[in-house]
């Protein structure tokens, strides 16, 4: 994830971290801050290096296991940057072209705003994957174009050089639970929102969590049920609920069938409270030590990369580039 807010947002805890702790449990699994992505738009370089810690912070205070995976800093091991430069040189222009992020984002900044690095950064994006003869990618729907491409150029690299890179395969995250915008319930949560009142952050204190939520959009119907199409609010609610006490939808629609909004907001604070709040603190007191923070990351660096820089030289090897003489 970008270091590019202060704090992740549920959004990010029920679509990818809830999968990533549980995927820590059986693969040898690299977590990475990605800070290089992050400067694709401009940022307070301040601003950027406090975000960087906090959202590592934020990983180990969901359960992500430093001792039991590798977690790092993207900038911190150089073969993310040197591997991409080798990778832009085996992608054509119009590859590049079409991938359908750059063309959205693009387009919103503004095609004279839009810098190279925003246009290549799907190329960084594969050498950070590519770096650790990665087997499994999991990610959301949004991201196949990208790892697609990551393996189109794992295979020509290895077409052209002989076996030099693994091939990932795809594992799309259909599973993950989709939370959308509490005052615009048909947009997924997102940290560039129209409202701050639609986005629940990791680190919101517990009254600021409950009074967005029970302020969020519902209907007029008073009808408690599960359908995303005709009542997006009260279905986002029900998820949030479900995820948050580790219940299935089902359950929680049964519970909650024939109450009122009122109610049910109550609850569904309650809980997201009591789920967030542990990580808010701890997240705090991680912070408080950045010492030992950075202690932490550079560590998961050590471990990054002394894999990525195995590949790195494999790569450079395979190009005939010439070794330094040490």
């Amino acid at each position: 994830m970008q270091p590019s807010a202060d704090s992740l947002h549920f959004g990010n805890y029920a679509g990818a971290l809830l999968q990533w702790i549980e995927m820590q449990k059986t693969h040898d699994a690299v977590f990475c801050v990605v800070d290089l992505h992050a400067i694709t738009v401009a940022q307070d370089p301040k601003t950027l290096a406090d975000n960087t810690r906090k959202t590592a912070a934020q990983y180990i205070a969901c359960g992500i296991d430093p001792e039991a995976s590798t977690l790092f800093v993207q900038s911190h091991v150089r073969a993310h940057s040197e591997l991409a430069w080798i990778l832009n040189t085996f992608t054509s222009f119009g590859e590049a072209s079409r991938m359908t992020q750059f063309k959205d984002k693009s387009t919103k900044q503004g095609s004279d705003n839009a810098t190279v690095g925003l246009f290549t950064y799907p190329i960084l994006q594969a050498a950070d994957i590519l770096l650790y003869d990665a087997d499994v990618v999991p990610v959301g729907e949004d991201q196949r174009q990208h790892i697609e491409l990551t393996r189109n150029l794992a295979e020509r690299v290895n077409q052209r050089l002989g076996s030099t890179l693994v091939v990932p395969q795809v594992t799309i995250m259909e599973s993950a639970a989709k939370i959308y915008d509490l005052q615009n319930p048909g947009s997924k949560m997102s940290k560039s929102g129209d409202s701050p009142q639609g986005i629940l952050w990791l680190l919101d204190e517990p009254t600021v969590l409950a009074k967005k939520i029970k302020s969020s959009v519902t209907d007029t119907d008073n009808d408690v049920r599960f359908d995303p199409e005709q009542k997006p609010g009260i279905s986002n609610l029900l998820s949030l609920l479900a995820l948050s006490t580790q219940r299935t939808v089902e359950d929680v629609v049964g519970e909650f069938a024939g109450g009122g909004y009122g109610t049910l907001k109550t609850a569904v604070a309650d809980a997201v409270v009591e789920r967030l709040d542990p990580i808010r603190q701890r997240t705090q007191e991680l912070l408080k030590d950045p010492g030992e923070l950075d202690r932490i990351l550079g560590a998961g660096a050590e471990k990054a990369e002394a894999r990525a820089n195995a590949t790195l030289a494999r790569v450079q090897h395979a190009l005939g580039l010439l070794p330094r003489h040490r």
